[in-house]
């Protein structure tokens, strides 16, 4: 009877130990991470600011914009107007530094920083070095402080450039070109270091 009993308490412990052991390990077995939903990453600009810059015949010519991006839409002659001023970027109007005086279309561009402006039309761009570099795009634009102003033809491509961009480009020791393009619509304009 003694060994009826004992091996029956010898039962109940072994199985009291392992169902412990089985509860144990279920409670060890690590919880999935939990993903925060309240914290999204941070987006990026739609028109990130950027700027370009080069040395050229001994000047350096720095240009400061903010890049708008095309996004399916038509620019030229939709989201921008034709025939109206455009600060040739978002946001803050874009600007052109020289620490030497530039030659542009035969005009002389004194050393400074200047708001750089545009017309766009279909047929012909109207270029703009305005002395009020520091605005909010347009807003106080006034053609009594253009210091110079030109035409030039823009050049339609089959290709969409998705943000604007700048180039300035060195063309020989004393001469570079400035360059723009944006959707499918790009510019450029020789200018010379004055020495």
């Amino acid at each position: 009877m003694r060994q009826y009993f004992s091996f029956g308490l010898l039962l109940c412990a072994l199985l009291f130990t392992s169902c412990k052991q089985e509860i144990k390990e279920t409670k060890t077995i690590p919880e999935s991470p939990k993903t925060d939903t309240t914290t999204e990453s941070p987006k990026k600009p739609l028109s990130p600011h950027t700027s370009t810059m080069a040395m050229i015949g001994g000047a350096h010519i720095h240009i400061d914009y903010s890049s708008p991006g095309v996004r399916d839409r038509m620019i030229f002659g939709g989201l921008l107007a034709y025939d109206q001023v455009w600060q040739a970027g978002a946001h803050m109007a874009t600007w052109l530094e020289t620490d030497k005086d530039l030659i542009i279309d035969g005009q002389e561009l004194p050393a400074g920083k200047y708001g750089f402006f545009t017309i766009p039309s279909k047929n012909e761009w109207t270029i703009i070095f305005n002395s009020n570099w520091d605005q909010h795009g347009k807003d106080e634009y006034d053609e009594k402080d253009d210091v110079i102003r030109f035409e030039v033809t823009p050049i339609i491509s089959d290709e969409i450039t998705e943000h604007l961009e700048y180039k300035v480009s060195q063309v020989s020791k004393n001469e570079g070109t400035i360059a723009l393009a944006w959707e499918k619509v790009s510019i450029s304009f020789n200018f010379k270091v004055k020495q």
